[in-house]
């Protein structure tokens, strides 16, 4: 089967440590299986974006020798392709327009309780994605059979916030299938978005991606590498140790003779040796003191 696959940053601030495990190893994959690796900018949400981060993302993995094929995608341009996807999402029935407040949530301990509180359409309403009361189940490439209740586990999810802005489950996902990409290798922190954006491709009769999830690499205090949490920004002065480090997250072992090559040197020998990797098991793996 052709292989697309892809990485989407958001561009909140520069890559770390745990954004280039998840890059390379999306990459790898791709690259073995003679595949497609796309980039695509998740720049949905304007207020948590940095200026010029999408630009420094891009140099960064230009300079660990990441380059990708095609254009990049850029989720600020799509937004008449989502409105559709909401339209028909509404004239299907499976979305409805709704008021509830995170207050109110809160009341029903975050679990929206669907169609039930669907309003008429309003310039003060979110647009959320009924879900059904019933296990989902899927195969994750890393994780093994996934499964959980979405109407128990926050219930009717928004597709279309009340400012106009976009869900990321909806644009994630929509983008995923008008790429037409055919696997998603990311990290495990979104392993709860999956059963949300599989349902939501499945409303719409699009093809729904293989997933695989990695175990996300954390620091010392036990926390997500993150910007959030202000990660180190990935310098290019040490793309060769903090490639090798990267490689070990994945059970490859660098051989001595190799440490200082050239990015476009190691990943050659990292594509090579690929079907040798093996993921720790879990959600989670240590930060390997290496990446210091």
């Amino acid at each position: 089967m052709f292989y697309r696959g892809r990485f989407a940053p958001t561009p909140s601030g520069p890559l770390h440590f745990g954004s280039l495990v998840a890059a390379l190893a999306s990459w790898l994959d791709a690259r073995h299986q003679g595949g497609q690796w796309l980039v695509r900018i998740d720049d949905l949400d304007p207020p948590r974006e940095m200026p010029g981060a999408a630009d420094h993302i891009l140099a960064q993995l230009e300079a660990f020798g990441l380059h990708w094929d095609e254009t990049v995608r850029y989720q600020s341009r799509r937004g008449e392709a989502y409105q559709a996807a909401v339209t028909q999402l509404l004239d299907t029935g499976h979305a409805f327009h709704c008021r509830m407040t995170r207050k109110e949530l809160a009341t029903l301990d975050h679990c929206h309780p669907g169609i039930a509180a669907a309003v008429p359409a309003g310039s003060d309403t979110a647009i959320r994605l009924h879900v059904p009361d019933r296990q989902l189940c899927y195969p994750d490439g890393i994780q093994g059979q996934v499964c959980n209740n979405l109407h128990r586990d926050g219930g009717a999810f928004v597709i279309r916030r009340r400012d106009g802005l976009f869900g990321y489950q909806l644009a994630c996902a929509l983008d995923d299938a008008d790429d037409n990409i055919t696997h998603v290798l990311r990290g495990a922190d979104l392993l709860d978005s999956t059963l949300r954006q599989r349902w939501l491709l499945e409303c719409l009769g699009r093809p729904v991606p293989d997933y695989a999830h990695l175990p996300v690499v954390m620091n010392g205090r036990d926390t997500k590498l993150s910007k959030s949490s202000g990660s180190e920004a990935l310098d290019p002065a040490r793309a060769s140790q903090l490639l090798a480090a990267a490689f070990s997250c994945m059970g490859l072992q660098l051989p001595i003779d190799m440490h200082g090559a050239s990015p476009t040197t190691m990943l050659a020998w990292a594509k090579a040796h690929y079907p040798e990797h093996q993921w720790p098991p879990g959600r989670q793996q240590p930060l390997p003191a290496s990446s210091l």
